[in-house]
């Protein structure tokens, strides 16, 4: 347990640079997350930006000796007061994005809690540690298990093995002969974003009938081929499974690398 326990901040301190890069390689990423809300609109992107250093900091504090117990302590409070965050975010603004470490459009979720409570796990055993992660020996190889956890639930990278797992499994099987995780037909789905506000607002951008889904917690997500402004780019419709109404179904037009191009604000609920 000791040699594990030491190699914890290895693990945190590169999530804690990847998520601090990307903070700061796209600080507009602010305005998709719950800060405006939480903190007001002029200060959400340099509250962004503020997160971005503090995480910044801690990470090269766990990677770079000498070893102090008090670097694991700042990351446990860090990874809590992103729980707590995304729990925020969650209940009250439901359609906010994480902003957490790359450009995602999705809605916070349960996988983004679960990826923040698997980090204050990691950071809580951390402080157990006696050595530095350089002298955690065959400790180190258990990293490689957890940073597939991590992976596995982070939205920002599910473009570079989950989308084309999804992908193969529709050039194997059309997409309209199964059904999703909440037996709701596709065909059902696509009616509900035919009629809904959202479809209408986008409906000159789609070049393509549906040709990728996914169910995801509460939410079913279909795309869309599309362009926008002489680009290619992916419009993709979040459809809540509990909302039936066509105004609950929301819309991003997306690039290839994820960064939101349009997404309608407002959306009139009759047509």
């Amino acid at each position: 347990m000791g040699t594990l326990a030491a190699a914890q901040p290895l693990l945190i301190g590169l999530l804690l640079l990847w998520s601090s890069y990307g903070k700061f390689a796209d600080p507009q990423q602010a305005d998709r997350t719950a800060l405006p809300r939480l903190v007001g609109d002029s200060r959400a992107k340099p509250v962004y930006q503020a997160v971005a250093v503090v995480e910044a900091l801690i990470a090269l504090a766990l990677l770079l000796p000498p070893s102090w117990a008090i670097e694991a302590f700042a990351a446990v409070a860090l990874s809590a007061g992103f729980t707590g965050f995304l729990v925020y975010s969650k209940v009250v603004v439901p359609e906010a994005s994480c902003g957490c470490a790359g450009k995602s459009a999705k809605p916070v979720g349960n996988r983004a809690i679960a990826r923040a409570l698997l980090l204050l796990a990691t950071a809580g055993l951390a402080t157990t540690a006696s050595t530095g992660w350089w002298s955690a020996g065959a400790g180190v190889l258990v990293l490689v298990v957890e940073a597939v956890a991590f992976a596995m639930l982070s939205a920002e990278l599910d473009r570079y093995w989950l989308l084309p797992l999804r992908r193969f499994r529709i050039r194997l099987s059309h997409p309209y002969a199964g059904t999703a995780s909440d037996d709701t037909p596709l065909v059902a789905t696509q009616r509900r974003v035919l009629l809904s506000p959202a479809y209408r607002a986008v409906d000159g951008l789609l070049r393509s009938d549906i040709h990728d889904y996914w169910d995801d917690e509460d939410w079913r997500f279909v795309s869309y081929a599309a362009r926008y402004d002489g680009r290619r780019a992916t419009a993709v419709f979040a459809v809540p499974h509990q909302d039936s109404t066509p105004a609950a179904i929301r819309v991003a037009v997306v690039d290839e690398e994820g960064l939101t191009l349009y997404r309608p604000t407002m959306l009139a609920t009759t047509g």
